[in-house]
């Protein structure tokens, strides 16, 4: 297999009728997320992609540098919902659902999603997601959700020293490379059913969907930000996507996704 994306057929067998109808590729970016906003400043419609063999300046939750190498899956989709900020902040979870069902599909892989927006293998990360948008006051102009899947990768090889432990690829966790563009395709139909679900249904088989592939729930975990860092058992993510934690003294706090993180302690009940 190679590491380069065959671009003739990202398309070839595509069963979606709006993720993916109009493909933009290119060689290399700095950033798909940032490439699909000036798609979108000139008019590329809901459902348009922009893929990338490599970024090089790509990023992932509060502006940490998100390292992308040639093997892996650089994608980022546009999105124009009809729904409230509040609400479209929630396709996040619909990302990663889509990632984790589609590793276990494809690949027999035993994949596990990671509040609020990672994708993990053997407990290691092999996805991240970042989601963006544009509003104008409570009306949402356009989001975009950028995907980078660890795909053909040499994790020895390809990520500096200090990922090496907690990142892994699907070609790490196979022992052999895959096809991405039976990956990308995937991924598309996978998303593309999932959001007409969000659209018609709402979050709950969403986040449903998503919390049966949740393992760190019961567990003991670590959330800290730039500013404040709390332990406690992690015991449910509800409606609104905020982590319910389960203090020391017995008191719940829910946590909101836009400037913390989680680490598992793998301590579960």
């Amino acid at each position: 297999m190679s590491t380069n994306i065959k671009v003739g057929k990202l398309q070839e067998g595509l069963k979606t009728r709006l993720v993916g109808k109009y493909i933009f590729f290119a060689k290399e970016v700095a950033s798909t997320n940032e490439w699909a906003k000036g798609l979108v400043e000139l008019g590329a419609p809901e459902g348009t992609v922009a893929v990338a063999e490599t970024q090089t300046a790509g990023r992932g939750r509060l502006g940490r540098k998100w390292i992308s190498p040639k093997g892996g899956l650089w994608l980022s989709l546009i999105f124009r919902p009809t729904l409230k900020p509040s609400e479209t902040v929630k396709l996040v979870f619909l990302a990663s659902l889509a990632v984790a069902e589609v590793l276990r599909e494809l690949y027999g892989l035993k994949a596990e999603t990671k509040w609020p927006n990672d994708v993990l293998v053997d407990g290691r990360k092999v996805c991240g997601i970042l989601s963006e948008m544009k509003t104008v006051g409570e009306k949402v102009d356009y989001t975009i959700i950028g995907i980078g899947v660890n795909a053909n990768i040499d994790v020895e090889k390809g990520f500096p020293e200090e990922l090496r432990e907690t990142a892994t690829s699907i070609q790490r966790a196979l022992g052999r490379k895959i096809d991405l563009e039976e990956l990308f395709r995937a991924l598309l139909e996978k998303v593309e059913s999932l959001y007409q679900i969000f659209l018609k249904e709402g979050f709950v088989p969403i986040l449903e969907g998503w919390k049966g592939f949740a393992s760190f729930l019961g567990c003991h975990v670590e959330v800290y930000g730039d500013d404040e860092r709390f332990e406690g058992i992690a015991s449910d993510v509800d409606k609104d996507g905020m982590l319910v934690l389960e203090l020391r003294d017995g008191f719940l706090r829910r946590v909101f996704f836009g400037d913390l993180s989680l680490k598992v302690k793998r301590r579960c009940v």
